[in-house]
């Protein structure tokens, strides 16, 4: 069962848990960060490689994982419109081809203004795409999003760190946002963009690389 939170400083374990100009606006002002991935695949959405942020990973991700190293990274634009761009920080032994059996961390750098709400539920929907989740668990995990995704602004950084059989730890810009202790969402949740099936493989092949 997983609970939430919002804004702890204490970080406890449970949580207090036809397109024109204007309609693409209007679209990105309640869209959330994972809504262009479920564009069909003929869309005008591309991957370019984004700048790396060092060679080390933020203090935040280094609390949980000792060693970790940025992996890879892209930056996701959609009809010209730049989003965000993506960072993969993982530890030093680390199989691409299973990642979700090992810790790391996801990191987002926006390029828009998002509504948090939209985040979850757009989430949850990607989930659900991927056949994670039971009708129950969906609905907690929804909850739980909400609870703790903030609206973000240009420049925003949300963190994701993944621990298996854990829960998993949401941060924006270095401050603990919450954490879903539940260790099947973790799993769920990250396949939206490592999960074979998902729905940007250019992304997922550009964060499975490693920078050079």
């Amino acid at each position: 069962m997983s609970c939430s939170t919002r804004l702890s400083p204490a970080e406890p374990r449970c949580m207090r848990h036809r397109w024109g100009p204007a309609a693409i606006a209007a679209m990105l002002s309640t869209a959330a960060f994972t809504s262009v991935l479920t564009l069909p695949a003929a869309a005008s959405t591309q991957f370019t490689a984004a700048s790396p942020h060092g060679s080390l990973a933020p203090d935040h991700v280094r609390r949980h994982i000792d060693d970790a190293r940025p992996l890879g990274d892209g930056r996701l634009t959609w009809f010209g419109l730049h989003l965000y761009d993506a960072q993969l920080f993982v530890p030093r032994a680390f199989d691409t081809a299973n990642p979700a059996a090992q810790p790391f961390a996801l990191e987002l750098t926006y390029a828009r203004r998002l509504d948090g709400r939209a985040i979850a539920e757009r989430s949850r929907d990607e989930i659900a795409r991927l056949k994670f989740g039971s009708a129950a668990q969906l609905a907690r995990w929804l909850a739980d999003m909400a609870a703790i995704f903030p609206d973000v602004t240009p420049g925003q950084r949300l963190t994701g760190i993944y621990r298996p059989g854990s829960g998993t730890r949401f941060y924006l810009d270095g401050r603990f946002l919450g954490e879903i202790t539940d260790p099947e969402f973790g799993r769920a949740f990250f396949a939206i963009w490592l999960d074979p099936r998902t729905s940007a493989p250019q992304l997922r092949a550009s964060l499975l690389r490693p920078l050079n």
